[in-house]
């Protein structure tokens, strides 16, 4: 008979317990009987148990005592307490120390069996309801792939896709996880000759295009703004959808979301193109013409962002919205962050406080950098893993917290999001060539046709023209695109990194979120 699970089960009055572990060996489950904590933990240094069953009242180290260490040293092994006691206390004590589960005695063996598979079976029930589930859902994916799908239709993908990914991440089945990426490659690589055939248009003619980077706050913010009601539009840059779906409940314990929407990155998906087409209501083409001298190109000297507040305040006036007492805020440092929480409540005097929140980008492209990074965020799961911890411990969560009692309405959005690139692709230009790996600029570039989306006149892509014989390229799919010279070295250290600035779901489609306090 294969294990149903290895349990320990600590008791001073072990021997007691001879027909319930009997009755446990008979289903199939190991029982290692134990008559101390001493000896339990002894035994935890050297074997892996599913489940510790503990006797509240013993000598010496007391079952209290003993979940406390156990939980120190392995803090995701389940416990279960059994106890003579009732007493609230006890009970209160044990679950602010993470109890799994608690049985009282005399402890009927099947109520220790249902205990038991309440705790060892979840994760396989889970993960088995999960897999055939999408093993359903994979037929409708597939044939909504191979539909034609609208803008619209591509946001609703993405997002079901997202949910299975989050939902895969739970389960076990190695198998169909592999099957749900090969899915969302095959969904990248449809959406990339989507946004091939239709991007130009959407800037020729704006009545047939989503909503875009330079319509969010128009759209989205605008409207629901009002004076004397305090609200804060917090841009999180580089804050994928996936992101924002694992950090969603942390927020939800004290806002509401009110509604939850994508939109479309502007290309090229980098924060000096985005970000400003966010703030200043406008391509960033009819941003240079407004405003020639605050207006940089990727090859000019200076900041690129330095003049959000400038674009705001335009854009707020085009919108009749500058009799609004608003506040631009910059973080892009942890210093910033603690200063931001600090006058959080000064923040409450506003109708308005526009947040940029750099950290997000900062962890992205440190990840690249920093060889703990690339450990620490090697794949999707283990940065959204990142991300959830970051915003968790953040100052800008600290602060939304100690104003979630006050009537305040809060967005939350980005620039664009981030795709882990995998295959590499030639490319050759001048010295002027701009240097990142998803989207590049300059004059006579040579690159693979087929691994990039091209424009040799900018202005079809709503961008500036750097110089007159500028061609602007956006790689496809998890594309990175790299120098022949030193081509292997480069290869090596930028693949599955995290990068922005070309065509993927994950940097284009992106969430723009309206929430209230509770």
């Amino acid at each position: 008979m294969s294990t149903q699970g290895e349990i320990l089960w600590v008791d001073d009055e072990i021997d007691s317990m001879k027909s319930q572990i009997l009755f446990l060996t008979n289903k199939g489950y190991e029982v290692t009987p134990l008559t101390n904590g001493y000896d339990a933990l002894e035994l935890l240094k050297d074997k892996v148990m599913d489940v510790v069953l503990l006797d509240e009242s013993m000598p010496g180290m007391t079952g209290l005592e003993t979940l406390a260490k156990i939980k120190e040293t392995y803090p995701q092994l389940p416990v279960v307490m059994v106890t003579k006691n009732e007493a609230e206390y006890i009970m209160e004590e044990a679950i602010g120390a993470q109890i799994t589960d608690y049985l009282i005695k005399p402890v009927n063996p099947n109520q220790v069996l249902l205990s038991l598979k309440k705790i060892i079976d979840t994760k396989r029930l889970v993960s088995e309801k999960t897999t055939s589930a999408y093993q359903q859902e994979f037929r409708n994916l597939f044939m909504a792939l191979s539909s034609n799908p609208n803008h619209e239709e591509w946001k609703e993908l993405y997002k079901k896709l997202v949910y299975w990914e989050l939902e895969m991440a739970r389960s076990d089945s190695d198998e169909m996880i592999e099957v749900l990426q090969a899915q969302k490659a095959e969904a990248n690589t449809e959406f990339s000759k989507y946004i091939v055939k239709n991007y130009a248009k959407w800037i020729k003619d704006p009545l047939s295009a989503p909503l875009s980077s330079h319509q969010v706050i128009k759209e989205k913010v605008a409207p629901f703004l009002e004076k004397g009601k305090s609200s804060f539009l917090v841009v999180i840059d580089n804050l994928r959808y996936d992101q924002w779906k694992v950090i969603q409940p942390t927020l939800n314990e004290f806002f509401k979301t009110v509604d939850e929407d994508t939109f479309y990155s502007i290309l090229p998906t980098a924060t000096q193109y985005c970000r400003n087409a966010l703030f200043a209501g406008m391509l960033p083409i009819d941003i240079e013409a407004k405003f020639p001298n605050e207006w940089k190109n990727d090859d000019e000297e200076g900041g690129k962002n330095l003049h959000e507040e400038t674009f705001m305040r335009n854009q707020l006036k085009n919108l009749k919205l500058d009799g609004l007492k608003w506040q631009y805020v910059k973080i892009t440092n942890n210093e910033d962050g603690k200063s931001f929480e600090d006058n959080i409540h000064n923040y409450l005097n506003n109708d308005l406080t526009v947040v940029v929140y750099n950290f997000v980008d900062m962890l992205s492209h440190a990840r690249t950098e920093m060889e703990v990074l690339k450990e620490l965020a090697g794949d999707e799961v283990s940065y959204r893993s990142l991300t959830l911890s970051w915003f968790e411990h953040s100052p800008l969560f600290r602060a939304l917290r100690k104003i979630a009692d006050k009537d305040i309405q809060l967005f939350i959005t980005t620039d664009h999001g981030t795709t882990r690139v995998k295959r590499p692709s030639k490319c050759v230009g001048d010295r002027h060539t701009t240097t990142n790996l998803r989207y590049k600029h300059g004059r006579n570039l040579q690159y693979e046709e087929k691994d990039v989306l091209a424009f040799r006149d900018p202005k079809d892509a709503g961008l500036p023209r750097p110089n007159v014989s500028s061609t602007f390229i956006f790689a496809k799919e998890d594309v990175f695109l790299c120098y022949p010279n030193n081509y292997n070295h480069y290869v090596n250290y930028y693949k599955n990194t995290f990068q922005h600035g070309g065509i993927s779901l994950e940097e284009m489609i992106v969430p723009v979120i309206r929430l209230q306090s509770k």
